[in-house]
Order: C-alpha cells, then sequence, then structure tokens
C-alpha cells in the first residue's frame, strides 16, 4: 500500500506555535514537490494526546509525522540524551551548527530502529525556571520546591540534583496544577511559558538557561517505508528546507513571549550560571554510559568557542 493524500501530525503546542508553522510549511513544500500526492493535515494543542501518546501512536503507524520534546525520546534511545544534557551547548549558535551536521544526522538516524525517521531537528530555546514562590538565584532557594518537569529520568535527576523535587507530567497539565498548587513551578522556554499561560499563575521566572535541548520532526517508519525512494528524498529535504522558516518564527516568538510576560508583570532576573553549572554536569556520567554518547559529547564540547 502506498501512501497519497493528507497525512497526519501532530503537536502539544498550539496553532500558532512555530514548530506547527514549521510542520504546517512542511506540508506545503511536500505537497508542492509531489505534485499534490502528498500533503499533511496537522492536529495542534494536543488534540491527539500527550506527546508520549502520540509517540507511541507514530511508531505504529497511526499518525505519519509528529513533534516532539526530546524528553519521550530519551527512554527509548540513549543518543538522544546527549543533546538533552544541562549546559551542554553555549548559545544557540553552537546548539545549531553542532545537530545541523554530522553529530545531528547520527542521533536522528539512531531512531530508526525504533520505529522512527528522524527528519529535523527543531530549536526549543533556552530553557528556565519558573515558579511561585520567590526569584531563584541559587540552588538554594530551589531545596523543596516540586517542580514540574517532561517524563525523563534525565529531566528528574537534573532537577533533583538541584534540592527541588522533580514532577514528571504533561505539559497540558501544568497550568491548572500550577493553579491549584500541585506543583510549585516548572522549567521551559519564553515562548512555552507564555502560550501555555503558565505566566498567568507562575510569577517569578529565572533565567538559568539550563538547556538548549531542541526538538525533533520525526516520521512513522510504517509511513515511510510505503513511500517510493524519490518520496522519501523530497520528504527528507522539505523537512530539512522548513529548518530555516521555523528558526525565524522561532526567534521572532521568542521576543514577543518575553514582552508579553515582561508587560504582565512577572519578575524576571538573571542568575550566576556557574552557581547551577556543577551541580547539573556531574550528573552528566550517570547518563553517558556508551562510548558513542561519549564520542558524540566530545565532538560537541569541542565545537564550543570556548572550548571549554
Amino acid at each position: 500500500m502506498k501512501l497519497s493524500g493528507a497525512l497526519t501530525s501532530a503537536d502539544t503546542h498550539v496553532g500558532s506555535y512555530p514548530t506547527v508553522q514549521a510542520v504546517i510549511r512542511f506540508g506545503e513544500l511536500l505537497k508542492e514537490r509531489t505534485n499534490g500526492k502528498l500533503s499533511v493535515q496537522m492536529y495542534p494543542g494536543g488534540q491527539l494526546g500527550n506527546e508520549r501518546d502520540t509517540l507511541e501512536i507514530t511508531t505504529f503507524g497511526g499518525l505519519d509525522f509528529n513533534r516532539v520534546n526530546l524528553a519521550p525520546l530519551n527512554s527509548i534511545e540513549p543518543l538522544t540524551i546527549v543533546a538533552a544534557l544541562p549546559f551542554l551547548f553555549e548559545s544557540t549558535e553552537h546548539m545549531r551548527g553542532a545537530l545541523d551536521g554530522p553529530i545531528g544526522d547520527e542521533i536522528l538516524a539512531s531512531l530508526e530502529r525504533h520505529g522512527l525517521i528522524g527528519l529535523c531537528f527543531y530549536d526549543s530555546g533556552a530553557r528556565s525556571f519558573y515558579n511561585t514562590r520567590g526569584p531563584i538565584q541559587t540552588p538554594d532557594d530551589m531545596r523543596g520546591l516540586k517542580l514540574r518537569v517532561p517524563g525523563s529520568d534525565l529531566y528528574v535527576a537534573m532537577v533533583n540534583s538541584l534540592g527541588a523535587d522533580a514532577t514528571p507530567m504533561p505539559l497540558d497539565e501544568v497550568y491548572q496544577s500550577l493553579a491549584q498548587g500541585v506543583i510549585d513551578g516548572a522549567e521551559n522556554n519564553w515562548p512555552s511559558f507564555e502560550s501555555g499561560r503558565h505566566y498567568e499563575v507562575a510569577r517569578y521566572y529565572s533565567l538559568t538557561r539550563h538547556l538548549l535541548a531542541p526538538e525533533v520532526f520525526v516520521m512513522s517508519k510504517i509511513s515511510w517505508d510505503k513511500l517510493s525512494s524519490e518520496e522519501q528524498a523530497i520528504v527528507r529535504q522539505s523537512a530539512r528546507d522548513s529548518v530555516p522558516y521555523m528558526r525565524q518564527l522561532w526567534d521572532e516568538q521568542v521576543e514577543r513571549s518575553r514582552k508579553t510576560v515582561l508587560a504582565s508583570g512577572v519578575s524576571v532576573n538573571e542568575v550566576d550560571p556557574a552557581l547551577f553549572t556543577d551541580k547539573m554536569t556531574g550528573m552528566w556520567d550517570s547518563f553517558v554510559t556508551t562510548s558513542k554518547q561519549r564520542e558524540l559529547v566530545d565532538r560537541m564540547l569541542s565545537m564550543r568557542t570556548g572550548k571549554s
């Protein structure tokens, strides 16, 4: 059976979010380059479930495409853990440079044995901590805070290393949990903090910028195998061609979200990252356990401008 017509894709973010718009752009390129044979029907806003649910559906071929965070992939593929290590990337430019080349290709290729075709990386910005209690200046300020994290052992260990209490939870449950006091805070980027309206209830945002982990755009291998080699090439190229578009939208969205949050009166503070770095990089060895992971880490570190 060959694929044709509108293929399905899911995203937990709202329709205006840059990753959603990038996949819509991907679908337009796909339709144009296949003369209308292939296109994409987008289901944003978590309509089809949280990322763990939709990832499983994608693996079984119930969804053709999916945009997911690295966190749910960490539990199935060790190489994805590398790009999720705290304080690994020194800047957005470093992250983009590392993942646009052979290193990124190796991580994407590692997903195939799990029933997924890794197509490209999208930006997810710098993640920082926000909470309902007060500004975080040092790790001591985090002691005892109940903080939401994505469902990933690495994220749990990262937050616990700072003395906080990591609470795995789907993104769509965070607003209500903050409002009801189930959790004290979470960590995420400016656009997610703003678009999820978390800033309405968590009024303290502390710019640790501890993660620059990317998002991943994947295709079901079951769907992929139904394509001709020519169509597969078109899918790969169209996905890669959607990346610069996504990054332009992302950079613009970060600034809009930042202005919206600041205008609302949220308390935003800078921190000294050195106070957090030692505690958070000290857990690397617990997750970088294979020679291949270590090799990728070393190659990424060698691309730092400071080579530190």
